[in-house]
């Protein structure tokens, strides 16, 4: 008896262990954010414009150089330590060094007191690429581990505890079945940096919008939950109930944008494409991919227009290449 007993509480100790270390190594998502505007609780809806001017759009372009395209964006060697935004973004679209580990909270103050537009272009893109990298490159690892486990489990069967309860979280995460693999690395997968940047321009008006001033809010998220903290949109109309998620940081902004596109029901055909680019060993295009996004704005097949635009006119195609340095560890801005 005194056996059994001892037995228990060693295998309710080491459960309790399993279950904290999930949550540590995939936090989930607290509360409910609908995918930027493509719904309300009612069914289909879309968010109208940002709150600022569309101007700089079309502005000219920053002076982009070639690079080699591979699969987007995981970790390199090499790159030196920057301070704040004084990286060579053009050496990094050269393909001669990687990007800083560059974190700020927000982006700078002084953003729109900047006048000359590609200086002001390559400030908004050298504070969001590091960003949007560093989120892709913990996908690229998980995508890694669950694709070394679907190995693992043909060949030598039944998986360790941890990594079975991992793949709980990951499956209750997108909806799928614990034993789903392959639906997880469908969901589970990186947007192109160029897709991403070319959001966060449109959504944001290029760093200028108050969304994005008063609260992080870079891709325009509604949120319909109490627990989240929001900013009312000044022409709501009366019978709308939507907020614009506002966030700590710019990185939480980021974060939350992958996982919409990566989870919500509206950017399916997103998914669908970007899987079937990966079973054929294409590289993730940022310009094809945008045409799935039709969803994403109440102005369908105009907004991606506009999108596709910003990534041509700005050869956004270029940073799908860029790479995080691993030597340079920056420390975050605040």
């Amino acid at each position: 008896m005194k056996t059994f007993h001892c037995t228990s509480f060693v295998i309710t100790c080491s459960m309790v262990t399993i279950l904290g270390s999930a949550a540590i190594f995939m936090p989930a998502p607290s509360g409910i954010t609908v995918a930027h505007a493509s719904f309300s609780a009612k069914g289909i809806e879309t968010l109208p414009m940002v709150e600022a001017s569309r101007s700089a759009l079309n502005a000219p372009t920053v002076d982009m150089i070639n690079l080699d395209m591979e699969t987007s964006s995981g970790p390199a060697d090499g790159g030196s330590r920057q301070d704040q935004l004084n990286w060579d973004l053009q050496a990094v679209l050269k393909g001669t060094r990687d990007v800083p580990r560059l974190t700020l909270a927000s982006l700078p103050d002084d953003l729109g007191l900047v006048r000359e537009t590609q200086a002001r272009k390559a400030i908004f893109f050298k504070t969001v690429l590091p960003l949007v990298l560093q989120v892709n490159e913990q996908i690229l690892e998980d995508r890694a581990r669950l694709k070394q486990l679907a190995v693992q489990e043909k060949k030598l069967g039944p998986i360790e505890a941890l990594d079975r309860l991992w793949l709980a979280v990951m499956a209750e995460r997108y909806g799928t079945k614990r034993d789903d693999i392959v639906a997880m690395l469908d969901h589970h997968d990186v947007v192109p940096p160029s897709l991403a940047l070319a959001q966060a321009a449109m959504e944001s008006a290029w760093g200028s919008s108050r969304f994005v001033r008063e609260g992080n809010a870079m891709f325009g998220q509604w949120t319909f939950s109490s627990t989240h903290s929001g900013i009312v949109p000044s022409a709501r109309d009366a019978d709308k109930a939507h907020r614009v998620r506002a966030f700590a940081s710019l990185s939480d902004s980021v974060t939350s944008y992958v996982l919409n596109l990566n989870k919500h029901r509206a950017y399916r055909e997103y998914r669908a494409l970007r899987a079937d680019l990966r079973r054929a060993a294409k590289p993730l295009d940022g310009l094809r991919l945008a045409a799935t996004l039709w969803r994403y704005s109440e102005r369908g097949t105009a907004y991606v227009d506009e999108l596709r635009t910003i990534i041509s006119s700005n050869d956004l195609n270029r940073v799908d290449g860029a790479r995080l340095s691993r030597t340079a560890q920056i420390e975050p801005l605040i």
